[in-house]
């Protein structure tokens, strides 16, 4: 079954998954989150006005929403430097889905609002290279399958956004195992953010030893996390006991 288009609060699309009873995004603004997790608290928006490259992984493709945000956020400022965009997705919508998407009030480009369902519609298991947009060095890399199965040697990014379901019901994408593997793919400096704030998720960070932060999180949620291999990317914020949460998470405090 395929899930539901919701509008939320702030004008944009999200969808509602039956198999996991949660929204794909906060009903609040969908839109409004992804810009503020993703974009603005981990500084994606000023590393774009002068890295000469970036590489971005994101666990959770989801609606596509913040791969067209990003298009959008290059196309608005004229930024045309060689952006890799890889996303992983268990799950991907149907195109006729896709095509109930409404993002208009956040894309400033409005041609950007109807490549959605053709990527949707290109797709197919395994790992899926795309351009779909016209004078943007913008890749798309899109693997369909489970990050379990998600390989990609040489792989080093900048940014990770970590956008799966909650741990609660998708609990196999916040442990340990996960957050090496992530850090396999990561430089020094590379910052992965996500909307949660979860303690069990901060202590699976640490316990792989992240470096992991308190940010301010969006639409009423009291936080969000940040994390790093470099605790100076961090300075700005304020840090968890990281010695403490691994331990914790260790010993099984969260089991």
């Amino acid at each position: 079954m395929s899930p539901k288009i919701h509008s939320t609060k702030d004008g944009s699309s999200t969808l509602y998954s039956d198999k996991y009873n949660q929204f794909y995004h906060n009903p609040n603004g969908a839109a409004t989150e992804s810009i503020h997790v993703f974009f603005e608290t981990p500084g994606l928006t000023e590393h774009l006005k002068t890295a000469e490259a970036i590489t971005i992984l994101e666990i959770g493709f989801g609606t596509g929403l913040n791969f067209l945000l990003l298009a959008d956020l290059l196309k608005e400022r004229r930024i045309n430097i060689p952006v890799r965009f890889y996303s992983i997705e268990a799950f991907p919508v149907d195109t006729k889905t896709a095509k109930g998407f409404d993002f208009s009030d956040h894309i400033k480009n409005e041609e950007l609002n109807s490549i959605l369902p053709d990527i949707f519609h290109k797709i197919e298991p395994g790992m899926n290279t795309l351009v779909p947009i016209e004078k943007l060095d913008l890749e798309l890399h899109l693997f369909y399958g489970t990050f379990d199965e998600f390989e990609l040697e040489g792989l080093q990014v900048d940014h990770i956004f970590h956008d799966p379901f909650s741990p609660e019901v998708n609990e196999e994408l916040w442990t340990k195992e996960t957050f090496l593997k992530l850090k396999s793919f990561s430089k020094l400096e590379t910052v992965l953010a996500t909307y949660c704030a979860a303690s069990k998720a901060r202590a699976a960070m640490c316990a792989a030893d992240w470096h992991v932060a308190r940010a301010q999180g969006a639409l009423g949620k009291r936080e969000m996390t940040l994390a790093s291999l470099s605790a100076e990317k961090l300075k700005e914020f304020k840090r968890v006991n990281e010695e403490k949460l691994a331990h914790r998470y260790e010993i099984g405090d969260f089991s």
